[in-house]
Protein backbone atom coordinates (compact mmCIF):
# COMPACT_ATOMS: atom_id res chain seq x y z
CA UNK A 1 0.00 0.00 0.00
CA UNK A 2 1.22 3.50 -0.81
CA UNK A 3 2.23 5.87 1.96
CA UNK A 4 0.77 9.32 2.56
CA UNK A 5 3.60 11.00 0.64
CA UNK A 6 2.78 9.03 -2.51
CA UNK A 7 -0.89 9.94 -2.22
CA UNK A 8 -0.09 13.59 -1.54
CA UNK A 9 2.05 13.96 -4.67
CA UNK A 10 -0.72 12.56 -6.86
CA UNK A 11 -3.42 14.71 -5.22
CA UNK A 12 -1.22 17.83 -5.41
CA UNK A 13 -0.69 17.21 -9.13
CA UNK A 14 -4.39 16.62 -9.83
CA UNK A 15 -5.64 19.61 -7.81
CA UNK A 16 -2.70 21.90 -8.66
CA UNK A 17 -1.84 22.51 -5.01
CA UNK A 18 1.33 22.52 -2.94
CA UNK A 19 2.50 19.04 -1.96
CA UNK A 20 3.51 20.32 1.49
CA UNK A 21 0.05 21.72 2.12
CA UNK A 22 -1.55 18.45 0.95
CA UNK A 23 0.66 16.43 3.32
CA UNK A 24 -0.26 18.73 6.22
CA UNK A 25 -3.96 18.47 5.38
CA UNK A 26 -3.86 14.68 5.13
CA UNK A 27 -2.02 14.38 8.44
CA UNK A 28 -4.62 16.60 10.12
CA UNK A 29 -7.47 14.51 8.67
CA UNK A 30 -5.78 11.25 9.68
CA UNK A 31 -5.36 12.62 13.21
CA UNK A 32 -9.11 13.20 13.40
CA UNK A 33 -9.38 16.93 12.76
CA UNK A 34 -12.66 17.98 11.15
CA UNK A 35 -12.88 19.86 7.86
CA UNK A 36 -14.36 23.05 9.45
CA UNK A 37 -11.66 23.01 12.14
CA UNK A 38 -8.86 22.70 9.57
CA UNK A 39 -10.31 25.42 7.35
CA UNK A 40 -10.81 27.81 10.24
CA UNK A 41 -7.86 27.22 12.55
CA UNK A 42 -5.07 25.64 10.50
CA UNK A 43 -4.81 28.05 7.57
CA UNK A 44 -1.04 28.37 7.96
CA UNK A 45 -0.65 24.60 7.49
CA UNK A 46 -3.00 24.23 4.51
CA UNK A 47 -2.15 27.34 2.54
CA UNK A 48 -5.55 28.82 3.40
CA UNK A 49 -7.56 26.04 1.75
CA UNK A 50 -11.29 26.53 2.08
CA UNK A 51 -13.68 23.77 3.09
CA UNK A 52 -14.53 22.76 -0.49
CA UNK A 53 -10.87 22.17 -1.35
CA UNK A 54 -10.24 20.25 1.88
CA UNK A 55 -13.25 18.03 1.15
CA UNK A 56 -11.89 17.42 -2.37
CA UNK A 57 -8.53 16.41 -0.89
CA UNK A 58 -10.23 14.15 1.66
CA UNK A 59 -12.45 12.50 -0.96
CA UNK A 60 -9.57 11.83 -3.35
CA UNK A 61 -7.45 10.43 -0.52
CA UNK A 62 -10.25 8.04 0.47
CA UNK A 63 -10.61 6.93 -3.17
CA UNK A 64 -6.88 6.21 -3.47
CA UNK A 65 -6.80 4.26 -0.20
CA UNK A 66 -9.81 2.19 -1.30
CA UNK A 67 -8.18 1.61 -4.70
CA UNK A 68 -4.98 0.30 -3.11
CA UNK A 69 -6.87 -1.95 -0.69
CA UNK A 70 -8.80 -3.46 -3.57
CA UNK A 71 -5.61 -3.84 -5.61
CA UNK A 72 -3.95 -5.75 -2.74
CA UNK A 73 -6.98 -8.05 -2.36
CA UNK A 74 -7.02 -8.82 -6.09
CA UNK A 75 -3.28 -9.52 -6.20
CA UNK A 76 -3.64 -11.87 -3.24
CA UNK A 77 -6.56 -13.68 -4.91
CA UNK A 78 -4.70 -14.19 -8.20
CA UNK A 79 -1.57 -15.34 -6.35
CA UNK A 80 -3.63 -17.92 -4.46
CA UNK A 81 -4.91 -19.22 -7.80
CA UNK A 82 -1.32 -19.56 -9.03
CA UNK A 83 -2.10 -17.45 -12.11
CA UNK A 84 -0.03 -14.34 -11.44
CA UNK A 85 2.48 -13.29 -14.11
CA UNK A 86 4.91 -10.32 -14.19
CA UNK A 87 2.86 -8.70 -16.97
CA UNK A 88 -0.40 -9.11 -15.04
CA UNK A 89 1.16 -7.74 -11.86
CA UNK A 90 2.45 -4.69 -13.76
CA UNK A 91 -0.95 -4.02 -15.31
CA UNK A 92 -2.56 -4.15 -11.85
CA UNK A 93 0.00 -1.72 -10.44
CA UNK A 94 -0.43 0.59 -13.44
CA UNK A 95 -4.23 0.65 -13.15
CA UNK A 96 -5.35 4.05 -11.88
CA UNK A 97 -9.10 3.54 -11.46
CA UNK A 98 -11.32 0.99 -9.76
CA UNK A 99 -12.93 0.22 -13.12
CA UNK A 100 -9.55 -0.64 -14.68
CA UNK A 101 -8.62 -2.93 -11.78
CA UNK A 102 -11.96 -4.74 -11.86
CA UNK A 103 -11.72 -5.22 -15.63
CA UNK A 104 -8.25 -6.76 -15.28
CA UNK A 105 -9.48 -9.01 -12.46
CA UNK A 106 -12.65 -10.15 -14.21
CA UNK A 107 -11.16 -13.23 -15.98
CA UNK A 108 -9.65 -14.39 -12.65
CA UNK A 109 -12.62 -13.62 -10.43
CA UNK A 110 -14.05 -16.77 -8.77
CA UNK A 111 -17.31 -17.54 -10.56
CA UNK A 112 -20.52 -19.28 -9.75
CA UNK A 113 -21.53 -22.15 -12.03
CA UNK A 114 -21.93 -20.64 -15.51
CA UNK A 115 -22.46 -22.03 -18.98
CA UNK A 116 -18.75 -21.52 -19.59
CA UNK A 117 -17.64 -23.38 -16.44
CA UNK A 118 -19.93 -26.29 -17.32
CA UNK A 119 -18.44 -26.40 -20.83
CA UNK A 120 -14.92 -26.33 -19.41
CA UNK A 121 -15.77 -29.26 -17.13
CA UNK A 122 -16.77 -31.14 -20.28
CA UNK A 123 -13.28 -30.58 -21.68
CA UNK A 124 -14.27 -28.06 -24.35
CA UNK A 125 -11.87 -25.23 -23.48
CA UNK A 126 -9.17 -26.44 -25.93
CA UNK A 127 -11.76 -26.38 -28.73
CA UNK A 128 -12.75 -22.82 -27.75
CA UNK A 129 -9.09 -21.76 -27.90
CA UNK A 130 -8.66 -23.30 -31.35
CA UNK A 131 -11.79 -21.56 -32.66
CA UNK A 132 -10.73 -18.21 -31.24
CA UNK A 133 -7.24 -18.58 -32.77
CA UNK A 134 -8.96 -19.21 -36.13
CA UNK A 135 -6.34 -21.65 -37.43
CA UNK A 136 -8.26 -24.96 -37.47
CA UNK A 137 -9.00 -25.41 -41.14
CA UNK A 138 -11.45 -28.32 -40.72
CA UNK A 139 -13.76 -27.16 -37.94
CA UNK A 140 -16.16 -30.12 -38.14
CA UNK A 141 -13.36 -32.67 -37.98
CA UNK A 142 -11.72 -30.92 -35.03
CA UNK A 143 -15.04 -30.59 -33.15
CA UNK A 144 -15.66 -34.31 -33.69
CA UNK A 145 -12.58 -35.03 -31.56
CA UNK A 146 -14.31 -33.45 -28.55
CA UNK A 147 -17.48 -35.54 -28.75
CA UNK A 148 -17.62 -37.59 -25.55
CA UNK A 149 -20.94 -38.96 -24.31
CA UNK A 150 -19.41 -39.82 -20.94
CA UNK A 151 -18.80 -36.09 -20.39
CA UNK A 152 -22.19 -35.11 -21.78
CA UNK A 153 -21.04 -34.06 -25.27
CA UNK A 154 -23.18 -36.23 -27.55
CA UNK A 155 -22.44 -34.71 -30.96
CA UNK A 156 -20.59 -31.99 -32.85
CA UNK A 157 -23.34 -29.42 -32.28
CA UNK A 158 -23.07 -29.83 -28.50
CA UNK A 159 -19.29 -29.51 -28.72
CA UNK A 160 -19.59 -26.26 -30.67
CA UNK A 161 -22.34 -24.96 -28.35
CA UNK A 162 -20.07 -25.46 -25.34
CA UNK A 163 -17.07 -23.88 -27.08
CA UNK A 164 -19.21 -20.83 -27.91
CA UNK A 165 -20.31 -20.55 -24.28
CA UNK A 166 -16.66 -20.35 -23.26
CA UNK A 167 -15.83 -17.80 -25.98
CA UNK A 168 -18.88 -15.71 -24.98
CA UNK A 169 -17.52 -15.45 -21.46
CA UNK A 170 -14.06 -14.52 -22.72
CA UNK A 171 -15.59 -11.80 -24.90
CA UNK A 172 -17.47 -10.36 -21.92
CA UNK A 173 -14.27 -10.31 -19.85
CA UNK A 174 -12.03 -8.71 -22.47
CA UNK A 175 -10.91 -5.28 -21.28
CA UNK A 176 -10.57 -3.78 -24.75
CA UNK A 177 -14.05 -4.96 -25.65
CA UNK A 178 -15.59 -3.64 -22.46
CA UNK A 179 -13.91 -0.24 -22.96
CA UNK A 180 -15.27 0.02 -26.51
CA UNK A 181 -18.79 -0.88 -25.42
CA UNK A 182 -18.58 1.68 -22.60
CA UNK A 183 -17.51 4.28 -25.13
CA UNK A 184 -20.48 3.43 -27.36
CA UNK A 185 -22.84 3.82 -24.39
CA UNK A 186 -21.35 7.17 -23.39
CA UNK A 187 -21.42 8.52 -26.96
CA UNK A 188 -24.62 7.13 -28.43
CA UNK A 189 -26.95 5.61 -25.85
CA UNK A 190 -30.51 6.79 -25.29
CA UNK A 191 -32.30 6.74 -21.97
CA UNK A 192 -35.85 5.46 -22.44
CA UNK A 193 -38.79 4.84 -20.16
CA UNK A 194 -42.27 3.37 -20.36
CA UNK A 195 -44.98 3.14 -17.74
CA UNK A 196 -45.34 -0.14 -15.85
CA UNK A 197 -48.51 -1.84 -17.03
CA UNK A 198 -51.38 -1.18 -14.62
CA UNK A 199 -49.62 1.78 -12.92
CA UNK A 200 -50.97 4.50 -15.21
CA UNK A 201 -53.25 6.06 -12.60
CA UNK A 202 -50.96 5.71 -9.58
CA UNK A 203 -47.99 7.05 -11.47
CA UNK A 204 -49.49 10.31 -12.71
CA UNK A 205 -46.57 12.20 -11.17
CA UNK A 206 -44.41 10.65 -13.90
CA UNK A 207 -46.92 11.01 -16.74
CA UNK A 208 -44.39 12.96 -18.85
CA UNK A 209 -42.12 9.91 -18.83
CA UNK A 210 -44.69 7.23 -19.72
CA UNK A 211 -43.13 7.12 -23.20
CA UNK A 212 -39.74 8.85 -23.09
CA UNK A 213 -36.65 8.67 -25.31
CA UNK A 214 -33.68 11.02 -25.05
CA UNK A 215 -29.93 11.04 -25.66
CA UNK A 216 -28.32 10.04 -22.37
CA UNK A 217 -25.30 12.35 -22.49
CA UNK A 218 -27.58 15.32 -23.29
CA UNK A 219 -30.17 14.57 -20.58
CA UNK A 220 -30.10 17.08 -17.68
CA UNK A 221 -29.32 15.67 -14.27
CA UNK A 222 -32.75 16.46 -12.79
CA UNK A 223 -34.44 14.42 -15.53
CA UNK A 224 -32.13 11.44 -15.05
CA UNK A 225 -32.90 11.49 -11.32
CA UNK A 226 -36.64 11.77 -12.00
CA UNK A 227 -36.55 8.75 -14.33
CA UNK A 228 -34.59 6.62 -11.87
CA UNK A 229 -36.87 7.75 -9.04
CA UNK A 230 -39.94 6.71 -11.04
CA UNK A 231 -38.31 3.34 -11.62
CA UNK A 232 -37.46 2.90 -7.94
CA UNK A 233 -41.05 3.71 -6.98
CA UNK A 234 -42.32 1.07 -9.38
CA UNK A 235 -44.03 3.28 -11.97
CA UNK A 236 -41.48 3.29 -14.82
CA UNK A 237 -39.29 0.82 -16.67
CA UNK A 238 -36.06 2.61 -17.58
CA UNK A 239 -33.50 1.35 -20.10
CA UNK A 240 -30.26 2.60 -21.61
CA UNK A 241 -30.28 1.57 -25.26
CA UNK A 242 -27.60 1.45 -27.95
CA UNK A 243 -27.65 0.15 -31.51
CA UNK A 244 -27.03 -3.58 -31.24
CA UNK A 245 -25.30 -3.76 -34.63
CA UNK A 246 -22.85 -1.01 -33.63
CA UNK A 247 -21.90 -2.92 -30.49
CA UNK A 248 -21.57 -6.26 -32.29
CA UNK A 249 -19.47 -4.70 -35.05
CA UNK A 250 -17.09 -3.17 -32.50
CA UNK A 251 -16.61 -6.56 -30.82
CA UNK A 252 -16.22 -8.45 -34.10
CA UNK A 253 -13.37 -6.14 -35.12
CA UNK A 254 -11.50 -7.23 -31.99
CA UNK A 255 -12.01 -10.99 -32.23
CA UNK A 256 -12.56 -11.96 -35.88
CA UNK A 257 -9.37 -12.17 -37.94
CA UNK A 258 -10.36 -14.41 -40.88
CA UNK A 259 -13.35 -15.37 -43.02
CA UNK A 260 -13.12 -19.08 -42.18
CA UNK A 261 -15.62 -21.38 -40.50
CA UNK A 262 -14.40 -20.24 -37.09
CA UNK A 263 -15.56 -16.67 -37.81
CA UNK A 264 -19.18 -17.84 -37.94
CA UNK A 265 -18.84 -19.53 -34.55
CA UNK A 266 -17.20 -16.45 -33.07
CA UNK A 267 -19.99 -14.22 -34.41
CA UNK A 268 -22.58 -16.43 -32.72
CA UNK A 269 -20.56 -16.33 -29.47
CA UNK A 270 -20.26 -12.53 -29.63
CA UNK A 271 -24.01 -12.14 -30.18
CA UNK A 272 -24.70 -14.42 -27.20
CA UNK A 273 -22.13 -12.61 -25.06
CA UNK A 274 -23.71 -9.25 -25.89
CA UNK A 275 -27.26 -10.29 -25.06
CA UNK A 276 -26.57 -12.46 -22.03
CA UNK A 277 -23.46 -10.91 -20.41
CA UNK A 278 -22.09 -7.64 -21.78
CA UNK A 279 -25.23 -5.58 -22.37
CA UNK A 280 -26.71 -6.01 -18.84
CA UNK A 281 -23.29 -5.59 -17.20
CA UNK A 282 -22.24 -2.41 -19.01
CA UNK A 283 -25.73 -0.91 -18.87
CA UNK A 284 -25.78 -1.27 -15.07
CA UNK A 285 -22.31 0.23 -14.86
CA UNK A 286 -23.20 3.23 -17.05
CA UNK A 287 -26.47 3.76 -15.16
CA UNK A 288 -24.52 3.93 -11.89
CA UNK A 289 -22.05 6.39 -13.45
CA UNK A 290 -24.76 8.81 -14.62
CA UNK A 291 -26.73 8.43 -11.39
CA UNK A 292 -23.64 9.43 -9.40
CA UNK A 293 -23.00 12.41 -11.69
CA UNK A 294 -26.62 13.54 -11.41
CA UNK A 295 -26.52 13.20 -7.61
CA UNK A 296 -23.39 15.38 -7.48
CA UNK A 297 -25.04 18.10 -9.58
CA UNK A 298 -28.15 17.98 -7.39
CA UNK A 299 -26.06 18.29 -4.22
CA UNK A 300 -24.24 21.33 -5.64
CA UNK A 301 -27.55 22.99 -6.54
CA UNK A 302 -29.04 22.25 -3.11
CA UNK A 303 -25.88 23.51 -1.40
CA UNK A 304 -25.95 26.79 -3.32
CA UNK A 305 -29.66 27.27 -2.57
CA UNK A 306 -29.00 26.60 1.11
CA UNK A 307 -26.05 28.98 1.07
CA UNK A 308 -28.22 31.79 -0.28
CA UNK A 309 -30.88 30.98 2.30
CA UNK A 310 -28.37 31.09 5.15
CA UNK A 311 -26.92 34.36 3.85
CA UNK A 312 -30.32 36.02 3.83
CA UNK A 313 -30.73 38.60 6.66
CA UNK A 314 -32.42 36.68 9.52
CA UNK A 315 -33.74 39.84 11.16
CA UNK A 316 -34.58 41.83 8.08
CA UNK A 317 -33.18 45.35 7.73
CA UNK A 318 -31.46 45.75 11.10
CA UNK A 319 -28.04 46.89 12.23
CA UNK A 320 -26.05 43.89 13.43
CA UNK A 321 -23.07 43.49 15.76
CA UNK A 322 -21.47 40.09 15.15
CA UNK A 323 -18.83 38.43 17.31
CA UNK A 324 -16.46 35.60 16.39
CA UNK A 325 -15.14 34.17 19.68
CA UNK A 326 -11.46 33.30 20.08
CA UNK A 327 -8.81 32.96 22.78
CA UNK A 328 -5.21 33.47 21.68
CA UNK A 329 -6.17 35.44 18.58
CA UNK A 330 -8.92 37.46 20.28
CA UNK A 331 -12.62 37.95 19.56
CA UNK A 332 -13.36 39.60 16.23
CA UNK A 333 -16.18 42.13 16.05
CA UNK A 334 -17.94 43.62 13.04
CA UNK A 335 -20.93 45.91 12.67
CA UNK A 336 -23.01 46.08 9.50
CA UNK A 337 -25.90 48.41 8.71
CA UNK A 338 -29.38 47.47 7.58
CA UNK A 339 -28.13 47.20 3.96
CA UNK A 340 -25.32 44.79 4.79
CA UNK A 341 -22.56 47.41 4.49
CA UNK A 342 -19.60 47.21 6.86
CA UNK A 343 -19.56 50.01 9.43
CA UNK A 344 -16.85 48.89 11.84
CA UNK A 345 -14.52 46.00 12.61
CA UNK A 346 -11.89 45.33 15.28
CA UNK A 347 -10.60 42.68 17.69
CA UNK A 348 -10.94 42.59 21.48
CA UNK A 349 -9.02 40.34 23.92
CA UNK A 350 -11.13 39.44 26.97
CA UNK A 351 -9.42 36.03 27.44
CA UNK A 352 -5.90 35.00 28.50
CA UNK A 353 -3.14 35.60 27.74
CA UNK A 354 -4.09 39.28 27.13
CA UNK A 355 -7.07 39.16 29.51
CA UNK A 356 -8.44 42.68 28.84
CA UNK A 357 -11.86 41.97 30.34
CA UNK A 358 -12.72 45.50 31.48
CA UNK A 359 -11.44 47.18 28.33
CA UNK A 360 -13.33 44.70 26.16
CA UNK A 361 -16.59 45.31 28.01
CA UNK A 362 -16.14 49.08 27.67
CA UNK A 363 -15.42 48.75 23.98
CA UNK A 364 -18.58 46.70 23.43
CA UNK A 365 -20.69 49.23 25.32
CA UNK A 366 -19.17 52.08 23.33
CA UNK A 367 -19.83 50.39 20.00
CA UNK A 368 -23.45 49.63 20.90
CA UNK A 369 -24.02 53.26 21.87
CA UNK A 370 -22.27 54.56 18.76
CA UNK A 371 -24.05 52.45 16.18
CA UNK A 372 -27.45 51.72 17.68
Amino acid sequence: MSDTTTYSRLIASELHLSNEHIINTLNLLIDGATVPFIARYRKEMTGTMNEEVIVAVQKRFQQLVALDKRREAIIESINEQGKMTPELLKSLHDASTMQDIEDIYLPYKPKRCTKATIAKEKGLEPLAILILNQTIGNLTGKAQQFVNETKGVSDIDQALDGARDIIAEWVSENKTGRDRIRNIYHRTSAITSVVVKGKEQEGQTYQNYFEWNESLHAAPSHRILALFRGETEGFLKVRLEVEKETALSALEKIFIKTNGEEAGQIKLAISDSWKRLLEPSIENEVRAFYKTKADEVAIRVFAENLRQLLLAPPLGQKRILALDPGFRTGCKLIIINEFGQLLHNETIYPHPPVHEVKQSAQKLKSLVNSYK
